[in-house]
């Protein structure tokens, strides 16, 4: 049994960000624990299993993919820090994607994990842009992104300066915002550049066994290098005293004293921790606590096909939205089935002869947690089939005609998770995926020793969460000695 109860460095939190600063530290010989309130790592990256089969949450795809001998970015620096040859992740990669707008996606751009797709589309459909779309890629390419000094500025100010179509404006915006703004209607350009460098410049890919092989390659790198990690084990208190963090009270009532403490559950959960009777803010008087307001539900249906089967075989990740301009913002109601993302993982190009066992459609769309975390428990479970039913027919409108007989008969199962779901799972305030709108570049907190990796630290995308971790782990205590 594990009876230390002084560490170099404890985080809290085995998300992405956490297991990688774990295995970054551990492998320069300092004693570190991972605290996990749950028994599953992964955090907002992870899968759960119903009657033995496994659902992926989070992961449709792993961005910043580039091929092998491609130097210089996320995802060859974070393979490097963390001692992990290409091959351990697998990963395939994706046949091709779509932001598709209008009422049935009259209007389309294609990208791939080649860039001069993009680009060809945008000078087919908008002529009139592509110079402009050129320019704003230059500026894209040139934008010190990883900075963790950089001012924020409106994405959208900047775009603006080179697009003048609000079309292609919200259609690069789409995807852009789905995988990693925790801000509504517009995003800091840092984070604009983050996501267009991994989505367009970069690519998506996966591998064949999901999220399960990302966190499992993880598990034993950490293990290996000797890091420590306690399962249902979370951190109910931060004692702090003179500016520090003196001590972690853990859900047992046990307590644990650490040099450093490393937090990747966010700023504004991570300060509830730090101060008694803390209520997060959601008025935005205190915006350096203001907690996200954007969440979402998900919809997973498992087929007894392969989507080709349906006629769904073209399309890897598809971004959709039928309103006039693209409102990426909290809904009123509980959902907002206008625009959204779908996600076939059987898309992706796996090999000759190798295909998924069972089909999966998983439909992703902007939700709001209020009224979602009003509900009991019955109301709740209807409102749920009434808004499954919704979201699928709203993202069925971007795809092939498939009857509703036809995909009932391939239909196996399906699973859906709203952010009711989330909190319970991740204890993300309100189910905010990303996090707080205002992100702490540097980590920094109100205590010297305490600091935030993941979501709240501003790195985006599973590669990005990974890369929050090491940074900071180099940052604050490698570097330092």
């Amino acid at each position: 049994m594990n009876t230390r109860s002084h560490y170099d460095v404890a985080i809290i939190g085995a998300g992405m960000s956490g297991l990688a600063a774990g295995i970054r530290l551990a492998h320069f010989g300092k004693k570190v624990c991972i605290f996990e309130r749950h028994n599953a790592v992964g955090g907002l990256n992870s899968f759960y299993s119903i009657a033995g089969r496994k659902f992926d949450v989070g992961l449709h795809a792993m961005t910043n993919f580039v091929r092998p001998g491609v130097k210089g970015t996320p995802l060859t620096k974070l393979l490097r820090q963390l001692r992990i040859e290409r091959d351990e992740f697998a990963l395939c990669e994706q046949k091709q994607s779509r932001i598709a707008f209008g009422p049935r996606g009259e209007t389309s751009l294609r990208f791939t994990n080649d860039f001069a797709v993009l680009e060809a589309e945008v000078a087919a459909r908008f002529p009139a842009q592509i110079d402009g779309f050129r320019a704003l890629t230059a500026a894209v390419r040139s934008y010190d992104d990883v900075s963790l000094d950089a001012q924020p500025i409106s994405a959208r100010e900047v775009v603006r300066r080179h697009l003048a179509d609000p079309l292609l404006e919200d259609m690069l915006f789409c995807p852009l915002m789905y995988y990693g703004s925790a801000t509504e209607r517009d995003m800091e350009f840092g984070q604009f550049v983050i996501m267009f460098k991994a989505l367009f410049l970069e690519g998506f890919a996966r591998p064949f066994e999901g999220v399960r092989l990302v966190l499992r390659v993880l598990l034993e790198k950490y293990r290996a290098a000797g890091g420590e990690r306690r399962m249902k084990c979370g951190v109910k208190q931060i004692v702090t005293r003179e500016g520090r963090a003196t001590a972690l009270v853990l859900d047992s009532g046990e307590e644990i004293t650490a040099d450093h403490v490393i937090s990747s559950i966010g700023a504004p959960e991570t300060e509830r921790l730090c101060r008694a009777g803390f209520t997060p803010d959601r008025s935005g008087l205190n915006p350096d606590l203001q907690v996200g307001r954007l969440s979402f539900v998900e919809t997973i249906t498992i087929l007894n096909r392969q989507p080709a089967a349906l006629g769904w075989g073209s399309d890897t990740i598809i971004f959709f939205n039928d309103a006039e301009r693209f409102d990426y913002a909290r809904p009123a109601g509980r959902v907002d089935p206008r625009s959204g993302v779908i996600c076939l993982p059987n898309n992706f190009d796996f090999g000759p002869g190798r295909e998924l066992s069972e089909g999966v459609f998983r439909v992703t769309c902007l939700a709001n947690y209020d009224p979602w975390a009003a509900l009991p428990e019955e109301a709740y479970r209807a409102e749920k089939a009434r808004v499954f039913a919704e979201v699928q027919r709203s993202a069925r409108r971007f795809l092939p005609a498939v009857d509703d007989a036809t995909l009932a008969d391939a239909t196996l199962t399906t699973d859906m998770f709203t952010p009711r779901t989330i909190t319970k799972f991740t204890g993300h305030f309100g189910g905010a995926i990303y996090g707080a709108p205002v992100k702490h570049r540097q980590g920094r907190t109100a205590l010297s020793n305490l600091y935030l990796c993941g979501t709240d630290q501003g790195f985006l995308g599973i590669v990005g969460a990974m890369l929050s971790g090491i940074s900071m782990a180099n940052y604050h205590i490698l570097q330092r000695g």
